[in-house]
C-alpha cells in the first residue's frame, strides 16, 4: 500500500481523534436516549402480549416506520454502499433484491400471518399440526436465522466504531462487538417489544435524515447531474465503463453468474421468512393495519434504497475504491468515509459529518440487533419453553422470564460469532440469513396457510431439511474458508462453489415439505385447515 493511500485511510482516525469529544457525545446521546425509551417502555410492559407484541397498540404508520427501522440494517447502510462502491452495477443489485422482496411479504404473508398467529411464526405452523415437534422446529429455525443476521450487524459495529476511534487491534474490535451485544441484551430484557419498536422508529427517522443529507451533498457536488456522478465513479473505479454495466462481480464466469441467480432468489424470497420481520405484524391491532404498515414500509425503504445510488457511486467517485479497501477490504466503511470526504477530509466539517453519520449507522445497528434478539428469544420462550418444555402450563410471568434469559444466551453467542465475522461484507452476511429464512421458514409458512394436505411430517422435513441444507452449504462455501475474504482465510475446506446456497436449499425446502406430506401416514385435519383458512383470510377469531 502506498504512503499516500495509507495516509488517506488514516484521515478518519485522525479526524476522529481531534473531535473525539464530539463523537463520544453523539454516541452517548443516542445510547442514553434509547435507554430512556427502553426503561419507559419496560415500565408499561405488564403482560406477555406487551413483551412479545407491544400490546398490539401501534398504528399502521408507526409499525411501517418500525419495520423500516428493523429492515434497513447495517447491510443496507454500510454493506450495500460498500458493494456499490467496489462493484458498481452488480453491487446495486442488492438494493433491488431487498426492495422487491417486500412484494412477496405484502401479497402472500403479511395479512394471513397477522390473522392466524398470536406472537410467533410457530403459532401459525402449529395450528393444525402436532404442537411440540413443530414448535421445536420453528423455534430452532428462528434462532439460527436470527443469529446469521446478527453476525452482519456485529461485523458492521466493529468496523464502524474502529474507524471512528482509530482502533486497529483485534482485541479492540472484539470489545466493540461485545459492547453492542451488551446494549442489545439491555434493550430487549428491559423494554421488550414496546421499547424495541420505539427505538426502531427513532432510528428509521435518523437514518432517512442522515441518508438524505449525504445524498443532497453528493448531488450538490456534481450540480445534481447524475450522469456526471456515474461517469466520475466509473473513472475513479479503475474499471471504466464496465463499472456501470452488469458482470463486474457476477459475470466473471458461469459460476459467478449462477451465484448471482442464487443470491437473487434468496433476496426476493427471504424477507417473507425473516422472524424479526414476521413478528412485527403482530404489533398492530388488525390485519388492515398490518397491510397498511407494509405499504408504508415499502415506500420508506424504497426511497432509502434509491438513495444508496448516491451513497455507493458517490463513495466510488469521491473516496475511491483503493482507500475504501485499505480501510476495510469488504467495503463496509464506504458510507462513513464518504461523509468524511464530502464534508472536507481535513476539516472540522468533515469530522463532524463523519461523527453524525457514524452515530446514525450505530443507531441502525443497535435497533436491528434488538429486533433480531427479541424475535429469537420470544420464539424460544413461547414456542420451546412454554409449549414444549412446560407443555402449555407456564404462566405469562415465567414465559417472559424465560425470554429474558434466552436474550442473554443469544447475545453471548452473537458476540462470539460476530467477533469471527468482523471482516466480512455485511450485505453478503445478510444475504446468507435471507437464504436460510427462505429455505426453512417460507416453504412451511406457505404450505401451512394454503395447502390442506400439509402434515406435521412435511413441516418438519421442510424446516429441518431447508435449515440443514442451507447452513451445511454455507459452512463448506467460500464464505467460511478458501479465500482471503473468507471468515477463516488460512484454511480451505470449501467444496461448494457458490457464496449463497439459495438456488439449492430453497427449492429443496419446498420439495421436502411436499415429499414429507405425501409420504406421511398422518391424515391431515381438514376441519382445522378450514378454520385456519377462514381465520387467515377474514381475521375472524384473530388476536
Amino acid at each position: 500500500m502506498s504512503t499516500s493511500t495509507t495516509s488517506a485511510v488514516l484521515l478518519a482516525a485522525s479526524g476522529a481523534s481531534e473531535h473525539r469529544p464530539l463523537i463520544i457525545t453523539l454516541f452517548s446521546a443516542f445510547v442514553v436516549a434509547t435507554l430512556a425509551i427502553t426503561v419507559w417502555a419496560g415500565r408499561q410492559t405488564k403482560s406477555a402480549a406487551d413483551f412479545y407484541a407491544g400490546g398490539r397498540q401501534f398504528t399502521g404508520f408507526q409499525n411501517g416506520l418500525a419495520i423500516s427501522g428493523d429492515y434497513m440494517s447495517a447491510a443496507s447502510f454500510l454493506g450495500i454502499a460498500g458493494a456499490i462502491a467496489l462493484f458498481g452495477y452488480d453491487g446495486f443489485l442488492y438494493s433491488i433484491g431487498f426492495l422487491v422482496a417486500w412484494l412477496v411479504a405484502l401479497l402472500l404473508v403479511a395479512e394471513p400471518l397477522r390473522n392466524s398467529g398470536r406472537f410467533t411464526m410457530g403459532d401459525v405452523l402449529a395450528y393444525r399440526m402436532r404442537q411440540r415437534p413443530v414448535r421445536t422446529a420453528a423455534g430452532t429455525s428462528t434462532i439460527v436465522v436470527s443469529i446469521f443476521y446478527l453476525l452482519a450487524q456485529m461485523a458492521g459495529a466493529g468496523v464502524l466504531v474502529s474507524l471512528l476511534l482509530g482502533i486497529t487491534s483485534d482485541a479492540g474490535k472484539i470489545a466493540i462487538v461485545a459492547l453492542v451485544g451488551v446494549l442489545m441484551i439491555v434493550y430487549v430484557t428491559i423494554g421488550g417489544m414496546k421499547g424495541t419498536t420505539w427505538v426502531q422508529m427513532v432510528k428509521a427517522v435518523l437514518l432517512i435524515a442522515g441518508t438524505l443529507l449525504i445524498t443532497f451533498l453528493v448531488l450538490l457536488k456534481f450540480n445534481f447531474n447524475i450522469s456526471d456522478l456515474l461517469g466520475k465513479a466509473a473513472e475513479n473505479s479503475g474499471q471504466g465503463s464496465a463499472f456501470l454495466e452488469p458482470g463486474l462481480k457476477y459475470g466473471v464466469d458461469a459460476m459467478s453468474k449462477l451465484d448471482f441467480i442464487s443470491l437473487g432468489v434468496a433476496l426476493v424470497l427471504g424477507t417473507a421468512g425473516l422472524p424479526h420481520i414476521l413478528i412485527r405484524f403482530y404489533t398492530v391491532p388488525t390485519a388492515k393495519a398490518a397491510r397498511k404498515s407494509v405499504n408504508w414500509a415499502i415506500g420508506i425503504i424504497g426511497a432509502f434504497y434509491l438513495m444508496t445510488i448516491a451513497l455507493g457511486f458517490g463513495a466510488a467517485a469521491i473516496v475511491g475504491p483503493a482507500e475504501i479497501k485499505a480501510s476495510n477490504p469488504a467495503g463496509n466503511t464506504a458510507a462513513p468515509l464518504l461523509a468524511l470526504h464530502i464534508g472536507g477530509a481535513d476539516s472540522t466539517g468533515g469530522a463532524i459529518l463523519l461523527a453524525v453519520i457514524s452515530a446514525v449507522a450505530f443507531a441502525t445497528i443497535l435497533a436491528v440487533v434488538a429486533g433480531l434478539t427479541l424475535a429469537s428469544s420470544s420464539s424460544f420462550a413461547h414456542d420451546i419453553y412454554a409449549n414444549v418444555i412446560r407443555r402449555g402450563q407456564a404462566t405469562e410471568k415465567e414465559e417472559v422470564r424465560a425470554a429474558r434469559w434466552a436474550t442473554v444466551f443469544i447475545g453471548v453467542v452473537s458476540i462470539a460469532l460476530g467477533a469471527l465475522a468482523r471482516d466480512l461484507n455485511v450485505a453478503g452476511l445478510v444475504a446468507l440469513a435471507f437464504a436460510v429464512a427462505a429455505s426453512a421458514n417460507l416453504p412451511t409458512i406457505l404450505y401451512s396457510l394454503f395447502w390442506k394436505r400439509f402434515t406435521t411430517q412435511g413441516a418438519l422435513w421442510s424446516i429441518y431439511g431447508g435449515l440443514f441444507a442451507s447452513v451445511f452449504l454455507v459452512v463448506f462455501s467460500p464464505v467460511v474458508s478458501g479465500k482471503a475474504s473468507s471468515m477463516f482465510p488460512d484454511v480451505d475446506f470449501a467444496w461448494f462453489p457458490l457464496s449463497n446456497p439459495g438456488i439449492i436449499s430453497i427449492p429443496l425446502g419446498f420439495l421436502l415439505g411436499w415429499l414429507g406430506s405425501v409420504l406421511s401416514k398422518e391424515e391431515p385435519d381438514k376441519g382445522k385447515f378450514a378454520e385456519l383458512e377462514v381465520k387467515s383470510l377474514t381475521g375472524t377469531g384473530a388476536h
